[in-house]
């Protein structure tokens, strides 16, 4: 056994020592490999980064409520009663002025994408001065909070990146009425950057809304406990209501477009992965041809042919390696951290960075790997049966 480690391991000395000598077909795999690797990562730091910007809006602290069988507050619908009667439910908590709850509205309103001059559908949401105080990540990074009852909004952080004319100061056509920006908030990275807020009675009025909402956010006495609320809510028929917490909500939203991103991406990195992997085998077969005679002379000489077998495969598996690993950097200093963004699952744009996690990158490796050994595994079977009579019709 120790013999044949021994010709393993200079059979894969002699295989890499010799790569230079194939340099340019070499390159061309190692390249084709790293862009099957980039790819691949761009859409899973895509995702991942989607997936982090909701999952970060969420909190147990608070919980969601909607009406019972919507999917998100853009397809839900409560009345003024609605709002009234849920804050009576037991396990919300309260302060000096009552039960904390916000009833809200979610309008759609367009937008003007910076980096395309494209228009965009933007979320504007009405929300509460406890609304406002229920989200902890929420605070204001210039101007001031609008006033209840004034065409004012203020802009997530987010907003004022990707999207063009809500500078603060700025005068804005919402819903056939001018709004003035007076302040901009920072969402600690949440999905709530990418939102306008107004005063929901000022929405309801200039979008003709009447007294209706999208939904209700209370504040938990006790984190992550709905079922006092869900128990209050099954006890009266009027209040036709899904309840869940505001963590899991954004977790479910996310979900959806993640796993799109995420199975557009494998295929598609599969598809370009039999390019590779055609590269792969012109250069292994290349590389086996190159050395024949070495080899047909080892074997010559006792050495076996698992050795070529596997020193072949080798040298297939570290050729792929090394352009994972060049995949893996390029998509790092390309991706990460970028800011972009993407259709919801409400029709609205959410703004999100681009993230390339160490899951990531131990996917990207792993696929560079299967692509060597793929495309290693016939062209070391060649070398393991090279023919004997090789080494002796040299130069013949």
């Amino acid at each position: 056994m120790g013999k044949l480690f021994a010709q393993i391991a200079a059979v894969i000395y002699m295989n890499i020592k010799s790569l230079p000598q194939r340099f340019w077909a070499s390159l061309t795999t190692l390249l084709a490999v790293g862009i099957v690797v980039t790819v691949l990562l761009a859409f899973l730091a895509m995702g991942e980064g989607f997936r982090q910007t909701l999952q970060s809006s969420g909190s147990d602290s608070v919980a969601v409520i909607l009406k019972a069988g919507s999917q998100t507050e853009l397809n839900s619908g409560l009345g003024g009663d609605d709002v009234k009667n849920i804050s009576n439910a037991p396990g919300i908590a309260h302060d000096g002025n009552g039960p904390i709850t916000s009833g809200e509205l979610y309008v759609i309103v367009d937008g003007i994408k910076k980096s395309s001059q494209t228009e965009v559908n933007l979320p504007l949401r009405g929300i509460s001065l406890a609304g406002f105080k229920m989200r902890e990540k929420i605070s204001i990074t210039a101007g001031r909070m609008f006033e209840p009852g004034k065409n004012e909004i203020v802009v997530g952080n987010s907003v004022l990146q990707e999207f063009s004319g809500f500078e603060l100061g700025s005068q804005i056509g919402l819903g056939g009425t001018m709004w003035t920006v007076v302040g901009v908030f920072d969402a600690g990275g949440s999905v709530f950057g990418s939102e306008l807020w107004a005063d929901t009675r000022t929405i309801q009025a200039q979008f003709n809304r009447g007294n209706s909402y999208q939904s209700v956010r209370v504040q938990l006495e006790t984190p992550g406990d709905v079922k006092p609320i869900q128990d209050f809510i099954e006890q009266d028929p009027r209040l036709v209501m899904d309840i869940v917490t505001e963590k899991d909500y954004f977790a479910e939203q996310s979900r959806g477009m993640s796993d799109l991103i995420f199975y557009l991406g494998w295929p598609l990195a599969i598809l370009m992965a039999f390019g590779a992997l055609a590269g792969a085998l012109n250069t292994m077969y290349t590389s086996v041809e190159s050395k024949a005679v070495e080899i047909a002379t080892l074997r010559a000489i006792g050495f076996k042919g698992t050795a070529a077998f596997i020193g072949t495969l080798v040298e297939s598996v570290v050729l792929a390696f090394i352009g994972g690993i060049v995949g893996v950097l390029a998509a790092f200093l390309l991706f990460d951290g970028i800011s972009t963004s993407t259709m919801s699952g409400s029709f609205t744009q959410v703004v999100f960075d681009f993230n390339v996690s160490g899951d990531a990158f131990k996917n990207g490796i792993i696929l560079a790997v299967i692509i060597g050994f793929v495309g290693g595994i016939f062209p070391a079977w060649r070398a393991s049966r090279m023919p004997l009579l090789v080494a002796f019709t040299a130069g013949k």
